[in-house]
């Protein structure tokens, strides 16, 4: 191998340092912005599997870059209760403090939400905003409700201060202590309206748990257990200001950097210990959602998921029917796909997934088995209920409105109204294919056969016939008949000309050709 002239290695060397300093020079930055500082995580919207990714990816960072700490400014109606969990298993979990920051002004933190502030090291709101309302539901069509006879939560007895509940009164029964609870706590428990005891097994259990774990939550990080247990039971709610007074949150804000100068200075207790927090004019940076992210909060929408199962549906019958194509084939399995990947992404019930799988089969078969709409009127019931229960409207953020429903359901019926008239009229028209399609056909005599006859040029193709007149090159005939391969013509005379007649018999030196003679 010959050796490089020294000139052009110094070139060589010179273009790669280059190249790599322009790559320190491009990731460095992005890599170590979070060093020592604040790194804020916006969460906007219903808490799903999208936001327990994004979370989670955002303290990973936090952790392997020596954050401070790590801001989250949630604005969120509530979620799914596995997406919610994750989120405060990545938090109790995180090495660095994590303020939940209910903002911006107007934005709330309601069911999940609520939850999730409890659960963080700091809680903070901005004026304006609100939380509470974490009563959980169900997946499926009625799902836990809360009760009817909740307190009003402008009522100023209620926030003033903390009110001992009967809860607390059987807590303490529990633990040994059997001293009448005081009467001003007695009164006031007594003047507050109970929810409702929830009438089925399952609803009682959910409503048990969610109490139990946000409870332990409240108790974790010292802020107030009596709301966090009434916004589960009463699906109560608070104001920023009612909060701060009721010691559910330590700090009201405006904004993300009125916040950390409230902070600075202040110790926090994580898994390792006690962090002093210097937040004044610390750098913060912003983590926004990468591609990746963005595709799985769209595919997590339930109703991207209807739209991509019924896209994949059709495609594939498309394909069935008219197979050789191959983009219908092609887009709907992949469509269906995806949609199954999102329907097992989300707590769907699985029965109305077959449901509408079955609704859209029975509207596809009226158009070929005709029942007189009973398939097809079947068919949309079904693809009705099965997305009434495919998932909860009163899950936040995840139902499916009833319009998309049933606005897809006409979609098929006119995609089946479509098909029928299509194949109604393909019934009255003339057979195109077979010796019916000959019948009456018109050609152009070529030249006269060997052997007899003559050859007809009828669609581009080359037939023998044979016919009971004599013939000319180029005479337009009409089929009128059909004998294994040979057809039979006759001369065709265009309107207003006189039929033909059969000529006499031709002499050998007649110019018209008679079977068996060259053109």
């Amino acid at each position: 191998m010959p050796a490089l002239h020294p000139s052009a290695l110094r070139r060589t060397l010179s273009w790669a340092f280059a190249l790599i300093g322009l790559l320190l020079f491009i990731v460095a930055p992005n890599a170590g912005s979070s060093a020592s500082g604040v790194l804020v995580l916006k969460v906007d919207g219903a808490i799903g599997p999208a936001s327990a990714d994004f979370i989670h990816k955002g303290l990973t960072r936090a952790a392997a870059s020596g954050a401070q700490l790590v801001v989250i400014e949630l604005d969120t109606p509530g979620g799914l209760d596995t997406s919610m969990r994750a989120i405060i298993k990545e938090i109790l979990a995180s090495p660095v403090p994590v303020a939940t920051f209910v903002a911006p002004e107007g934005a709330r933190a309601a069911s999940a939400g609520t939850y999730i502030l409890y659960a963080s090291h700091i809680a903070a709101m901005a004026p304006a905003t609100n939380l509470g309302a974490a009563t959980p539901v169900a997946i499926g069509i009625g799902g836990a409700q809360p009760g009817k006879t909740a307190p009003r939560e402008d009522a100023p007895a209620q926030h003033d201060k903390p009110a001992a509940t009967d809860d607390a009164s059987t807590d303490s029964a529990a633990s040994g202590d059997t001293r009448p609870a005081p009467s001003s706590a007695r009164s006031e428990a007594a003047q507050r309206p109970q929810a409702p005891a929830p009438t089925d097994a399952m609803a009682a259990k959910s409503m048990s748990d969610a109490t139990a774990y946000i409870r332990s939550l409240a108790q974790l990080r010292g802020r107030d257990v009596d709301f966090a247990e009434r916004a589960v039971r009463e699906a109560a709610s608070l104001s920023a200001e009612e909060a701060l007074a009721r010691g559910v949150i330590e700090f009201i804000a405006i904004d993300t950097a009125a916040l950390l100068k409230q902070l600075d200075g202040r110790e926090i207790a994580v898994l390792d210990g006690t962090r002093t927090l210097a937040t004044a004019g610390i750098a913060i940076e912003r983590l926004e959602p990468d591609w990746r992210n963005r595709i799985l909060a769209a595919l997590a929408n339930p109703q991207v998921a209807l739209i991509l199962m019924m896209i994949g549906i059709y495609g594939l019958f498309f394909e069935f029917t008219s197979p050789g194509f191959g983009v219908p084939g092609v887009a709907g399995a992949i469509s269906l796909l995806v949609a199954l990947y999102a329907f097992q992404l989300l707590p769907v019930n699985w029965a109305g997934v077959l449901l509408l799988a079955v609704g859209a089969g029975l509207m596809l078969a009226e158009a070929f088995l005709p029942s007189f709409g009973v398939l097809g009127v079947g068919g949309i019931i079904a693809f009705v209920v099965g997305g009434l229960f495919l998932m909860d409207a009163d899950v936040p953020g995840f139902g499916i409105p009833l319009a998309l429903i049933v606005g897809m359901a006409l979609a098929s019926a006119a995609i089946i109204i479509a098909i029928g008239s299509f194949a109604a009229r393909s019934l009255g028209r003339p057979v195109v294919s077979g010796s019916e399609e000959m019948l009456g056909a018109l050609g152009v005599v070529e030249r006269a056969a060997d052997g007899g006859g003559w050859w007809i040029a009828i669609h581009g193709e080359h037939w023998r016939a044979r016919s009971s007149v004599a013939l000319t090159a180029g005479q337009p005939v009409r089929v009128t008949g059909m004998a294994g391969l040979t057809l039979e013509v006759a001369p065709h005379n265009p309107a207003g000309s006189a039929p033909a007649t059969p000529d006499p018999p031709q002499s050998p030196h007649s110019p018209h050709l008679t079977p068996g003679s060259a053109p």
